[in-house]
Order: structure tokens, then C-alpha cells, then sequence
């Protein structure tokens, strides 16, 4: 070999490896799968979340989004759990295959497409490829792929099977069969009733053969009860033939369909005649468009796969076109009933705001259409404006079960609503926004505030008896962040109405300027006015440095955090270290801000995908509030990007050591790219 033939090869493995290298960026593959400690992982498309399971050809759970009603949990509403349609049982050779008659078994989760397959041999007779995803440009429907291999002559007996949660009422289950000249379209549906009542929910899916049509298999439809029913096939295959079909489902309720059960098989028969190549391409082409906005970390790629895991989250929860939020654990089971906190406009929107506008705009939607509750809420406890529930759901109305005191007390949320919708102005610029939705809530936001003080003079504009950020200390006066938002709020409020041209309330400044802020006799800010030092559940006064950019001196920032970082609980969740991350990071000390970034997250980490419990050790993921946090600590920290006045703004901060560079890609409307490169 020559010299020139010599380089080129070296050029060729070097590429080879670098291109390996960037594929490892978006694969999350499971580890050892135990049963007993096994937490799935989601595919969703923001409006339907399917949730993995550690069974052969099953998922665990399927979410249907903005659907609520009652399970006699806390008595309060809970985001629904629909019919299991994606399910399928598998014969081979007459024997039903289960966990313990298979070998091999392997879920490896494609973020760049997201798509789940699972492979696994049975015996020595079968290899399966199950590949599941929620079509991300059909926003109710999924599919699910299967190929099979025989490693000799088998006989197998594929089932697609629609299962009914026990809470559902009312179930009914249909077969038919639409027969056309060139093609039949098999419909296996149910419908049944949420459990008031108050829903109707319907579901409905075919299956797509390769053979042409005439050549399909027989179907058998098989009614068990008013909880399961299927439809199979038979298939014999010689050694080492590979036969595959798809399945595609979808999932309607009243909630988004006056007649959901028509829509559903609508949905569906459409999905059937699209075909598996045209739904996959449609699907991945609009994941590829998503993932123009994204964060490229070079030199850690494991940092880069846990970022990119974050992302794949917040992408996979919401939906632009909408008008529903994000709970703290998204469309990936029931955990916090599915109901919407400041989790969603504090730690998850700001992300989404950098990064997709349009899906961040759903999110304030949801809000806006729900401010008269808001209103209403703010009349029954004797105030002004609008005061936005601590847990909403679908109407807007406060949801928080009874006994948790936060329903009633942790007003910081109503300032948490307001600073996002100004934030969103200043990103957008978007002014018939503003005018149209924007000013709307923040002067009703405002309105509150003014009302909610109590005015005992110059300097002490007091906000008494709340519950702030660290919920371990209930019913506390002059709270720092409630304090810090409600000034926060207040003045936005006087921005945007002079940015419409119009005149603001003079009591808004004047409120805002008389709001205290508490400190200790050596100036550190004070947390309360009952604060003694004991340990918080999350970051409180921090959050006056970042998001809210109220205390901007480096000393008293600094203070601050060497106050409250050792005061922070490893019982708590996860957010708050993520805003230590970002301090530090902001500060210039980017050692430390890693240090925290990674405590952020991989204490939380559950097998065996490691998704994100909300504390270390906790068992209720996904949690995606902790990964709107992470997120924040590497574009508003690491990333140095700010949302100001001016639009979204960069300084660029020294980058932890292992860390080459971090790229901020398709950022803002305008879709900017901003780096940051070790040494800069």
C-alpha cells in the first residue's frame, strides 16, 4: 500500500468512527432489563404518549392528552389513561410467547427519529424487530412495525389487541371490514366512557400487509370480553424467511372530537391507505425539522446523549397548534394527575421558548384560555385580576387535592404566568400577540398583585401567609421569590402596556417599588421572614439572580449561593441545583457549574433507559420538569444566552474542561446558531 492509499484508508476509519461517534449521540439503548425495577421510556408526538414496557410487543401505558375526568384519586381529575390499541400477542407454533420464553432481549430508543425498537430471538426459531413510534405529523395516530425471521419452518400467529383500562365504563368493541376493489381495510375498535362519564373515548386499528391485495392473510377476529378483543392471523414461514406488517392505531375522545368513535376509524383508515413507507417518511422528515433546533455538545458524549435525551423529552411532550401544557411528567404516566404547575413556565417553557417558539406558544395558549377561571379564582378569595391555580387541568379551575396546602397558598405561580408571557414578546417581538393575548393576562396578573399586597407603608408593600418555592416552610410572609415575581410581574405589566401605546397603571410601579426584600443582618437575602436556616427542598432566593435577574450585583450573588447551596436537600427535587449550575456558570465558574449540572440529573437516572426520576432515588419518572432545569443550566448557562428586552442576547462564559465546545442550533424565529468553544 502506497502512501496516498495509506492515508486514505486511515481518512476512511477516522470518518467510519466519527460518524459512529455522532450516531451514539441519539441512541439511548436499555440496560439489563429487570421486570421488577423496569421504568419505560415514552414516545409521543404531544398529543398521544406510549410508554414502553419490559413485555414482548407491549407498552405499558397509552396517554391521551387534555383529557381529564375523575379516579377517585384525590378527588380531583386526572389525565387519562385510553385504551391499550398498539398491544399485539404473538403464537408461534401454537404457544403464546411471553418475558420467559425469550432470549436476547434488547430496546434501543432512535431520539434523531423517535422510534423504539425492541429485538428478541424466541427460541431457536424466530428473531423479532418491533419498532413502535407516535407519528409525529398525524398527531393521534401510531404505528408499530414488526419483522420476523424464521430460523426454520414456523408457524406464526400475530394478534393486534385492544385492551381497556379498568376505569373505563361502557366499553364496547367493533370489527369490520371495508372492502375495495384494490384493497381491504381491517378495522378492529372500541369506544367506552372515562369514568364519570364525562368522556367519550374511542380507539381503532388496521393492519398493513406486504402482500398485494387478494393475498392477505385470513383475519380472525376474536372477542374475549368487554376489556380485550383481537384481531390474528396465521403466517407459516420457511427457514430464513423475514416477513413483516405494520399496525397503525388511533386514539379520539370528546375532548377533541364531537364524535371521536367515527374519527378514530377515520384517522385510522387514512394511516391504511398512507402505507408504512409514507407514514414513516412523514414522520421522520418532521422529526428531522424539529431537531434543526438543537444542542450539540463535542468532547462529552455522554453529556451529549443526556442533553439530547432532555430535549427528546420536552420535543415529544408538547405540540405546537395546540392549546394544552406540560405536567411535570409530561405524556408519560399519571404521575402529579397530569395537572399543569409553574413547572410548566418556569422550568420546561424556557427551553422550548429558545428552542421551538411555536410549541412554547401552545403552552401560554392553554393559559390565556383559561384566564376568566383564573379571574374567577382571584373574586373567590377576595382579590383583583387573575389568579392562576398552584394544579390546573382542563377547565382552569384550582385542582389541587384538599390536603395539600398549596392549592390555596403558593400565589407565586400567577407572577410565574405573567413573566412567561412577556418573555415570549421579547423573543417574538410579535406584537399583535401581545395585543391580542399577551397584555391581556399580564395586566390581569398585575391587577392581582396590586391587590394581593398589604400596604403598611413606604418599603413594605407586604405578600403574607404564602407558600413559596421551597414548599417545606407553608404559610410564611414576605416570601423572596414571591416577592421577587410579584415585582417581576407588576413591572412587565407597565412594559407591555407602553410597548401597545397604551397607559399603565400608576399603582403597578408603585407597588412594585414598595415590595421588600428580606436580608440577614450581614446582607445575605433572607428566604422569609421566618427563616432560620434549615434545610430547603429547592432553590428559592436563587431564583432571584436567575430567571428573574432581580439581584444582578456578583457579591450579593455570590453570597447568596454560599448561603443556600448547602442548605439544599438531597431529598429534593431536581431543579434546584440546576439553577446553582446556571449561577455558577454565569459567574464564570464553570468547574463548579458542571459539578452541579451533572448532580441536576444522574442521581435520578432509573433503569434501564435512565430516565429521570424527580429525586435521587425516586421511582416517578419521567420527570420533565428536572429536565427543563438541566436544560436551562446549559443554554443560560454553558450556552450564555439571555432572553432580554433586546431580543435573545449571548455571553459567553468559560466551558467546563472535558467540554470542547456547545452549539445552540435553530435558535429563536430567526433560527440563529450560537457557540461557545473552550478558551473562547
Amino acid at each position: 500500500m502506497n502512501r496516498i492509499d495509506y492515508g486514505i484508508a486511515i481518512l476512511l476509519v477516522l470518518l467510519s468512527v466519527a460518524g459512529r461517534a455522532q450516531d451514539a449521540g441519539w441512541i439511548i439503548e436499555s440496560k439489563p432489563i429487570d421486570p421488577n425495577k423496569y421504568y419505560g421510556v415514552t414516545v409521543a408526538n404531544g398529543m398521544v404518549g406510549l410508554v414502553s414496557s419490559a413485555e414482548p410487543l407491549k407498552v405499558k401505558d397509552v396517554i391521551l392528552n387534555g383529557v381529564y375526568d375523575y379516579y377517585q384519586r384525590g378527588r380531583v381529575s386526572n389525565i387519562l389513561k385510553t385504551f391499550n390499541h398498539i398491544n399485539m400477542n404473538l403464537d408461534v407454533d401454537g404457544q403464546r410467547i411471553g418475558a420467559a420464553g425469550i432470549r436476547n432481549y434488547r430496546q434501543v430508543l432512535d431520539m434523531k427519529k423517535a422510534e423504539l425498537t425492541t429485538t428478541f430471538d424466541v427460541g431457536e426459531k424466530l428473531s423479532i424487530k418491533h419498532t413502535i413510534m407516535a407519528l409525529q405529523h398525524l398527531p393521534y395516530t401510531a404505528m408499530a412495525i414488526v419483522e420476523i425471521k424464521a430460523k426454520r419452518a414456523v408457524r406464526v400467529t400475530p394478534m393486534s389487541v385492544i385492551e381497556a383500562p379498568n376505569h373505563l365504563t361502557d366499553v364496547h368493541n367493533l370489527y369490520s371490514e371495508i372492502d375495495r376493489p384494490h384493497v381491504m381495510i381491517p378495522l378492529l375498535t372500541s369506544v367506552g366512557k372515562s369514568p364519570s362519564g364525562k368522556h367519550t373515548v374511542a380507539v381503532s386499528n388496521s393492519i398493513i400487509f406486504q402482500e398485494p391485495h387478494g393475498q392477505e392473510p385470513d383475519l380472525i377476529h376474536e372477542d374475549w370480553d368487554y376489556t380485550m378483543h383481537l384481531m390474528k392471523f396465521n403466517k407459516d414461514l420457511k427457514a430464513g424467511e423475514t416477513y413483516s406488517f405494520s399496525v397503525v392505531a388511533s386514539a379520539t375522545s370528546t375532548e377533541h372530537y364531537q364524535d371521536p368513535l367515527n374519527e378514530a376509524e377515520r384517522l385510522t383508515i387514512f394511516a391504511r391507505l398512507e402505507g408504512t413507507q409514507r407514514l414513516l417518511q412523514r414522520h421522520e422528515t418532521a422529526w428531522e425539522e424539529k431537531w434543526k433546533s438543537d444542542i450539540v455538545v463535542d468532547g462529552d458524549i455522554q453529556a451529549q446523549k443526556d442533553i439530547r435525551f432532555a430535549l427528546y423529552h420536552l420535543y415529544s411532550f408538547a405540540r405546537a397548534g395546540t392549546a394544552y401544557s406540560l405536567s411535570p411528567m409530561g405524556l408519560s404516566g399519571l404521575g402529579y394527575n397530569g395537572h399543569v404547575f409553574w413547572d410548566t413556565e418556569l422550568w420546561m417553557y424556557p427551553p422550548l421558548l429558545v428552542l421551538q417558539p411555536e410549541v412554547a406558544k401552545s403552552l401560554l395558549e392553554y393559559r390565556y384560555q383559561r384566564l376568566e377561571a383564573a379571574k374567577q379564582n382571584a373574586f373567590s378569595h377576595g382579590y383583583r385580576g387573575a389568579m392562576f391555580p398552584w394544579e390546573s387541568s382542563d377547565g382552569g379551575n384550582e385542582d389541587t387535592p384538599v390536603w395539600a396546602l398549596t392549592g390555596p397558598f403558593q400565589h407565586h405561580i400567577t407572577g410565574c404566568v405573567g413573566w412567561a408571557f412577556w418573555k415570549y414578546y421579547q423573543v417574538t417581538k410579535d406584537r399583535v400577540w401581545l395585543r391580542e393575548r399577551g397584555y391581556p393576562v399580564l395586566k390581569e396578573v398585575a391587577d392581582f398583585w396590586a391587590s394581593r399586597v398589604e400596604r403598611k407603608g413606604a418599603g413594605r408593600y407586604e405578600i403574607n401567609n404564602v407558600i413559596g418555592a421551597n414548599e417545606w416552610q407553608e404559610n410564611i410572609d414576605n416570601n423572596a421569590f414571591t416577592n421577587g415575581m410579584a415585582i417581576t410581574a407588576l413591572r412587565y405589566a407597565t412594559q407591555a402596556a407602553k410597548e401597545l401605546g397604551l397607559t399603565p397603571d400608576a399603582d403597578w410601579e408603585q407597588v412594585a417599588s414598595n415590595i421588600p426584600i428580606l436580608k440577614f443582618p450581614d446582607g445575605t437575602t433572607k428566604e422569609n421572614a421566618a427563616y432560620n436556616g434549615v434545610d430547603i427542598k429547592q432553590a428559592d432566593v436563587n431564583l432571584l439572580a436567575y430567571p428573574l435577574q432581580l439581584i444582578t450585583d456578583r457579591a450579593q450573588v455570590e453570597k447568596d449561593l454560599r448561603y443556600y447551596e448547602p442548605r439544599m436537600s438531597p431529598q429534593g427535587p431536581a431543579m434546584g441545583n440546576s439553577v446553582l449550575a446556571t449561577l455558577y456558570s454565569r459567574l464564570g465558574n464553570p468547574e463548579k457549574a458542571y459539578e452541579l449540572f451533572v448532580r441536576t440529573y444522574k442521581p435520578n437516572e432509573v433503569p434501564p433507559f435512565g430516565v429521570l426520576a424527580e429525586t435521587a432515588g425516586g421511582t416517578n419518572p419521567y420527570f420533565a420538569t428536572g429536565a427543563g432545569g438541566m436544560l436551562q443550566a446549559v443554554i443560560f448557562g454553558f450556552g450564555g444566552l439571555s432572553i432580554t428586552d433586546a431580543g435573545i442576547l449571548q455571553d459567553a462564559k468559560p466551558l467546563p474542561a472535558k467540554w470542547k465546545s456547545v452549539q445552540l442550533k435553530g435558535v429563536g424565529v430567526e433560527k440563529k446558531n450560537y457557540i461557545v468553544r473552550q478558551g473562547n
